[in-house]
């Protein structure tokens, strides 16, 4: 594996070890990498109130985009479990409007799976109703 995948998915791996899941007891680390090639992390962020509960895939492309980025080419996410876990579907809409195609490396106990995200979630949401225009805040 490429240096810059390894040391991707240790950035996803540190990451779920800092995750706060008190109720579910499952720690999920992601790590974002721009065009430019710098990192940024997340990891899910719980909440007893369910539904205000953040995944790591979100929580990285939030913060990478307080930072200013908004160029991804790759996802590391990192689970600790025996078998892979692929991202939340909310999740594959939010990394889909930055880059369908960036890879996605799918980190477990095992191995690492590798797919590129339009692999993941081939049919996202992308409408602009007619007569709209689709805007940008950049």
């Amino acid at each position: 594996m490429e240096s810059w995948k390894t040391s991707l998915m240790e950035a996803a791996r540190k990451a779920a070890e800092r995750a706060y899941c008190p109720y579910s007891q499952f720690p999920v680390g992601a790590a974002l990498r721009t065009r430019k090639g710098d990192v940024v992390t997340g990891c899910n962020v719980e909440n007893r109130s369910y539904g205000l509960t953040i995944c790591a895939e979100r929580n990285a492309v939030f913060q990478a985009v307080d930072k200013g980025q908004k160029e991804f080419d790759a996802l590391a996410l990192y689970t600790p479990t025996s078998d892979p876990v692929m991202p939340c579907g909310a999740c594959l809409q939010v990394l889909s409007e930055f880059n369908q195609t960036m890879i996605v490396l799918i980190g477990f106990q095992e191995g690492i799976v590798e797919k590129k995200l339009n692999e993941l979630f081939p049919a996202s949401f992308d409408h602009t109703p007619p007569g709209m225009v689709s805007y940008s805040c950049s």
